[in-house]
């Protein structure tokens, strides 16, 4: 497997500074910036909008990893797509067809991602997973930052790897929760090769630090 992708997820960064703590990552080597939506009904907790996406994107180079925790993506999609978004990932539990989804996100010019929460079987996705870019396994309850990982789901993501080679096709596997230096190699065992990390990165004093450690520690 190539090298882990980082994402960090700017939920942990300071609002106050976006423009730095954009750059801050940047310079520190990430491969891509992750921005979670929050509409406060999918999930219990506001966060982002279309407006502040197409503010930051002149801001960083890194392609942006939108992950829409919203119960109507559909009608977002084409605003986060116009606002800067190379990457859109929704969630299953409110797709009611993913082969749809997909092609309805293809059609921005933009990559589809699917995710799940932690209580939903990866085993939804079979059948349509070749239809996306990348699949999103949640390692926490989506909604706040800071939580730990879930062991509980390396199980989860070595199912989604094992659907994903069937496919044939470079899919991405993405985690998203509680993933730090110390535990980042055990889901990277399990399948996973993007790995979003929220204040694991923004808190630390050496920002480029911690993501050559956790790259080092994935191998």
């Amino acid at each position: 497997m190539n090298e882990i992708k980082i994402a960090p997820s700017i939920l942990a960064a300071n609002p106050a500074k976006m423009g730095d703590e954009l750059k801050k990552i940047e310079d520190a080597g990430a491969d891509y910036v992750h921005i979670d939506i929050m509409d406060a009904h999918f999930v219990p907790n506001l966060a982002f909008s279309p407006a502040m996406v197409k503010a930051f994107k002149p801001l960083c180079k890194l392609p942006f990893d939108v992950h829409l925790m919203i119960t109507d993506p559909k009608k977002y999609i084409p605003v986060f797509a116009e606002a800067g978004a190379d990457i859109i990932t929704v969630h299953q539990e409110v797709t009611e067809d993913l082969g749809e989804m997909a092609d309805f996100i293809h059609q921005f010019g933009v990559k589809a991602g699917i995710s799940v929460k932690p209580g939903t079987p990866v085993e939804v996705l079979e059948g349509y997973i070749d239809t996306f870019d990348l699949v999103l396994i949640m390692t926490v309850e989506p909604g706040f930052g800071g939580q730990s990982y879930i062991e509980a789901m390396n199980e989860k993501i070595a199912k989604a790897r094992q659907m994903i080679e069937k496919t044939g096709k470079a899919i991405e596997l993405e985690i998203d929760g509680g993933v730090t230096p110390a535990n980042v190699a055990t889901p990277v065992s399990y399948g996973a090769n993007v790995a979003v990390a929220g204040s694991a990165v923004f808190n630390a004093a050496d920002a480029a630090a911690v993501i050559s450690e956790m790259r080092a520690n994935a191998r």
